[in-house]
């Protein structure tokens, strides 16, 4: 069959001719794949997933019941545009209990999102031209950077590194790239490391962002999900964040309500207006049943310290096992994320030249899938978002990746 005329008007940005013709198999898929292949090899030995991504608890019975309820009223059916006020006030009043947030101003400081994800990928619409800048930490979430370059701009990389705690290095970004930059994402806690920023950091970043006049993204979709006291920490909370940036909160990860898409950005007045006026354009808003259910799981943050105090207890279990193997693991400091170095090879077995190919061979051999990280060295990402009803069987999971592991001996 010979191409059609349709292959030649694909745009540049996603392709253009060689669109649909790249044979390179994405990490996510090839993970995928793998775990496929490892379930037809070993149908009687069941996986041990710890490359999950997204909780594995489903959202509280209450916020279910209020969604219904809302569902049923005619008056929810109507296009929410730009959002509702009840979940702007939920989300403001939300940032001042949980995080110390005051003074942020519902109406022209907030907006909705249809999902976290989404709010990162309509941001650059409203900065990014041709040659301009965004800088992004890797590894992490490319969302906001790849639209960015598909509208010109250039991404530039911020390794995240075990010697600096997993924190960029602004020091090192040379000035002709800093004076280009014209957005600067960040996440944390951090996505896939773990780790957590200090009010420090943060105002490091609010004096880069106003001497090289730029706009700060912070990605907080793991704020509240903090461990052993720590008190969760904004970027907004810090004097002076809202006059360089917005933090971009989901309500995902917090209260497990990932496919129920629903987010906010929260800051700057003139980036939340510019935001919005692009997103206008792009969707009629989230349903309003979801958004009501939404602010009522706002109200109850001591849900999102129940699910915290949940994984902190999985981390703890996770890092015992993973030390004994001989893994470098230390307990993060947020996130449902352990983020480890990955060996170099296995005793009798075959060595590895990157993290994808130690966490290929490890679903191959034992049916342990995890992500692996090849950004800034090889790690690997292991999620303690696994399937356990109960604490006894999260027990029981980590006692079974105990003994797969115990039959392995790690070079590193």
């Amino acid at each position: 069959m010979s191409e059609s005329y349709i292959q030649g008007l694909i745009a540049d940005r996603i392709g253009g001719r060689q669109f649909g013709k790249d044979t390179v198999i994405y990490k996510f898929e090839r993970i995928k794949r793998a775990k496929a292949a490892a379930k037809a090899a070993h149908p009687e030995r069941e996986i041990i997933d710890m490359g999950v991504g997204e909780p594995d608890a489903p959202a509280r019975k209450e916020i279910v019941e209020v969604l219904a309820q809302a569902a049923l009223d005619p008056a929810n059916r109507f296009y929410a545009d730009n959002g509702i006020d009840e979940y702007k006030r939920a989300a403001a009043e939300y940032l001042a209990r949980v995080y110390g947030v005051e003074g942020i101003d519902p109406d022209t400081q907030i907006n909705h999102a249809i999902g976290s994800k989404s709010a990162l990928a309509l941001l650059p619409y409203a900065f990014i031209n041709p040659g301009d800048v965004v800088l992004q930490t890797v590894p992490g979430y490319p969302v906001l950077a790849t639209i960015s370059t598909w509208l010109g701009g250039i991404a530039y990389n911020l390794p995240l590194t075990e010697e600096n705690g997993f924190l960029p290095d602004l020091d090192s970004i040379p000035p002709e790239v800093a004076r280009k930059a014209k957005l600067m994402y960040l996440n944390y806690p951090n996505n896939p490391t773990g780790a957590a920023a200090t009010p420090e950091f943060f105002e490091r970043v609010i004096h880069f962002a106003r001497k090289h006049e730029l706009v700060v993204v912070h990605d907080a979709a793991y704020g509240a999900l903090v461990f052993d006291g720590a008190k969760p920490l904004s970027f907004l909370s810090l004097p002076g964040a809202d006059d360089v940036g917005v933090e971009v909160h989901s309500m995902s990860k917090a209260f497990n309500m990932t496919g129920w898409r629903l987010g906010f950005v929260a800051g700057n007045p003139l980036v939340v207006k510019a935001f919005a006026t692009v997103k206008d354009n792009n969707d009629s808003g989230q349903f309003r049943a979801i958004q009501l259910a939404s602010a009522y799981a706002l109200g109850h943050p001591e849900w999102t310290e129940e699910t915290a105090e949940k994984y902190s207890r999985r981390h703890d279990m996770l890092v015992e096992v993973l030390r004994e193997a001989g893994f470098d693991a230390k307990k993060p400091k947020g996130t449902f994320f352990l983020y480890v170095k990955a060996p170099r090879g296995v005793v009798g077995g075959p060595t590895f030249d990157s993290a994808a190919a130690f966490s290929e061979y490890l679903i191959q051999e034992q049916s342990i899938s995890t992500v692996p990280w090849d950004d800034a060295g090889a790690y690997v990402r292991w999620s303690v978002t696994y399937e356990a009803a109960t604490v006894e069987e999260e027990r029981r999971v980590m006692e079974e990746l105990r003994r797969r592991l115990r039959q392995l001996r790690f070079i590193f």
